[in-house]
């Protein structure tokens, strides 16, 4: 028998009928397109056209999930009178959590017997998706929801995250780099390797001209940061790229002897702010640093 409710939302890049088969209620969240204000469908193929509209100079624009958007998500959870636990995106990345967290506060006033616990992942896209699976199997092992967040806060720091991108037009709009390195970039084919530090802030933690050179320096990186592949799955999501993520998830389970291999897009959350072109890995490993 069930003890808690999974819930994350539409960031976790996880698609809706994944989420159905885990038993993870996810909350859709929205971005707009101009004065259209659209709501997440979680149905990977209709990324697509999402993608292309970016190249066709749509800049679309996310915004946090709101206190009173939670309580509209959370309240008909209510009925199977079961605690909730909540994984959310990092808070160093938006105040979604922050305001998960209020919104749980505010629900506890009106109704005192509901148990809301929100879990500031400090990750971001399938990251926390990863988090979200792991709290689904752990529910079905019957862990208590105390038990299920403790493990999570105690193993979020060992998800690693790798993204790589050689086009940072959209970075550039979306103000996470500068115009002048968008530009030197550009020039010189350099593609930045960016990684979630602990706290959950993106670094740009090297830099490589070239694909091949890229990719290369992911690998060794991987090497030096990954405990027991063999033992566990790699998540690999991309904007937009299908066949070269799919060659590069293929190449690093041939390399490193991963279990198997989770391939995602990259929703409408991330990928409204780094657009088309971008792959990352995600993997269990040494903890996360500063």
């Amino acid at each position: 028998m069930e003890k808690f409710i999974v819930t994350t939302d539409s960031g976790c890049d996880l698609s809706g009928e994944y989420c159905e088969s885990m038993g993870i209620v996810p909350l859709k969240m929205c971005w707009t397109a101009g004065e259209e204000n659209i709501t997440d469908t979680m149905v990977p193929a209709e990324l697509k056209a999402f993608y292309d509209g970016m190249r066709s100079g749509t800049e679309p624009k996310t915004s946090q999930v709101t206190p009173y958007q939670y309580i509209e998500f959370w309240t008909p959870l209510l009925e199977r009178k079961l605690p909730i636990v909540h994984i959310a995106l990092g808070s160093a990345i938006s105040g979604t959590y922050a305001n998960g967290v209020k919104a749980a506060e505010m629900m506890r006033e009106e109704h005192p017997d509901c148990v809301i616990h929100v879990v500031d992942s400090t990750l971001a896209s399938v990251g926390y998706g990863m988090l979200a699976i792991n709290a689904a199997k752990m529910r079905d092992e019957g862990f208590t929801p105390e038990q299920c967040v403790a493990e999570l806060e105690r193993t979020k720091a060992s998800v690693n995250t790798i993204y790589t991108t050689g086009d940072l037009t959209y970075l550039y709009r979306s103000g996470r780099v500068s115009r002048t390195g968008m530009v030197v970039a550009h020039a010189l084919n350099i593609w930045p390797i960016l990684r979630l530090n602990i706290e959950g802030t993106l670094l740009v933690t090297a830099k490589e001209r070239g694909k091949k050179h890229t990719l290369d320096r992911i690998n060794k990186i991987i090497e030096e940061a990954v405990l027991e592949p063999e033992k566990q799955t790699l998540y690999i999501c991309h904007s937009d790229i299908p066949e070269e993520a799919h060659e590069f998830g293929e190449s690093l389970k041939e390399l490193f002897g991963f279990k198997d291999v989770f391939y995602t897009y990259i929703g409408t959350t991330i990928g409204s702010n780094c657009g088309p072109g971008l792959m990352a890995a995600f993997f269990t490993g040494k903890d996360r640093t500063k």
